[in-house]
């Protein structure tokens, strides 16, 4: 089935989608520094459709974190700036140390629902505080349509406040992750994350399924604590954390080990040490071509067409090869934090313009937004449950693997 999935992501890049914006990433040779200027509220100006023509009433907000926290959730914004115009589309970002903003955060929402103008609200991610954020919302907005995507809260919670939440299959990953770097040789896992992420519920019950699934297939599982990158440290703590962690657990493991981290800002070294040590890496925690492949690996990402995606997965591959870990590297087809904004904010339209319900999730329609980001790859969706609860506006995502081989060196 995999290696189905790898042909067919080849032949379909002959194809072309709509432009994205132009990702600028460096070899990461060192922790990433957090850059000196950032945009603070929106994105880059563009032409809104002319009035006669627009596709939908009123506007659309979308709140993304920082170009540090995670450039693709920021970029995903853009592309929908682009799409419908900076009249049409607000592009806001949570503040870079959102742990300890709360009131920063209840204030950015505030000001949003302060405009009568814009009707539906994506968030990406909903990080913790996002609930208290929206709760001060609700007590004037209660015609908004609300999408969390990637929530960091306690999932009733969440589906009480969301119109719609969008997630990968955090639960399903528990398993399929562990049995991927079993399929890729290894003979340990190594899990890295902190207490803040072990509070997340979802993140918590996936890395619990991990360690169960490890014992179940032969792997030794290894809990490892990292630094958190909201702490004193930072993100560039972090990162030298990683960099300096992976080869001592290759000299005590072996080269057959996996690793993999819940953090965005951890990708990156992940990947570069991991590689260097000639060790696997099954996935990023965010599945993507460009989740910290091409700063990693000294890779120049042009952007997000179905074209710059093929060149980038191809450069990867060919850097996997001269380094001799081809088949020892994966990920998902395509960036599913991209996708969640883009699928988002899609299906919100089509709910403005009175094509969905407000109260019940139109699967069919939302799979089909997210095949079509997908440029054809079937993308499927199931409903989040706790014991007989289920909650159907909270659609958890599961694609299949592509694994780096020769196939993908165009």
């Amino acid at each position: 089935m995999k290696k189905v999935i790898s042909l067919l992501l080849v032949l379909i890049m002959v194809f072309s989608l709509g432009a994205c914006s132009k990702p600028a990433e460096a070899p990461a040779q060192k922790p990433a520094e957090t850059p000196k200027e950032e945009p603070k509220t929106e994105a880059p100006k563009t032409e809104a459709p002319a009035s006669g023509n627009e596709a939908f009433a009123g506007k659309i907000a979308i709140v993304t974190n920082t170009l540090s926290q995670n450039e693709e959730e920021y970029r995903s914004a853009q592309e929908m700036v682009e799409r419908y115009g900076e009249k049409k589309v607000m592009h806001v970002l949570w503040p870079d140390n959102f742990m300890t903003e709360q009131e920063q955060m209840i204030s950015i929402i505030s000001k949003i629902g302060s405009d009568p103008e814009v009707k539906a609200l994506i968030i990406n991610q909903a990080v913790p505080g996002t609930n208290a954020a929206v709760d001060k919302l609700l007590e004037t907005r209660d015609d908004m349509f609300i999408v969390y995507c990637t929530p960091q809260e306690n999932p009733p919670d969440v589906a009480a406040r969301a119109n719609l939440i969008l997630q990968p299959d955090e639960l399903g990953m528990g398993n399929t992750i562990p049995e991927q770097a079993k399929a890729m040789g290894a003979t340990t896992f190594v899990h890295y994350s902190f207490p803040r992420h072990m509070s997340v519920v979802m993140l918590a019950a996936r890395r619990d399924l991990m360690k169960a699934k490890c014992a179940e297939i032969g792997v030794t599982f290894v809990d490892a604590t990292a630094p958190d990158p909201t702490g004193d440290a930072g993100v560039p703590g972090a990162q030298l954390f990683i960099l300096e962690d992976v080869p001592k657990m290759v000299e005590k493991y072996g080269k057959d080990t996996a690793f993999f981290s819940t953090n965005c800002a951890m990708q990156t070294p992940l990947i570069k040490a991991t590689f260097d040590a000639g060790a696997i890496y099954p996935q990023p925690c965010c599945p993507s071509p460009y989740h910290g492949y091409p700063s990693a690996l000294g890779i120049e990402a042009t952007g997000y067409t179905v074209d710059a995606m093929a060149n980038v997965i191809s450069e990867t591959a060919k850097k996997l090869k001269e380094g001799g870990v081809l088949g020892r590297f994966a990920t998902w087809p395509v960036p599913v934090a991209m996708m969640n904004t883009v699928a988002g904010s899609e299906y919100a339209v089509k709910w403005i313009n009175g094509e969905v319900s407000k109260d019940t999730v139109d699967t069919a329609v939302l799979e089909q937004l997210m095949t079509e980001y997908a440029n054809g790859i079937s993308v499927k969706t199931t409903p989040y449950a706790e014991g007989s609860t289920e909650y159907p506006t909270f659609r958890l995502i599961m694609m299949d693997f592509l694994l780096y081989g020769e196939e993908h060196i165009l």
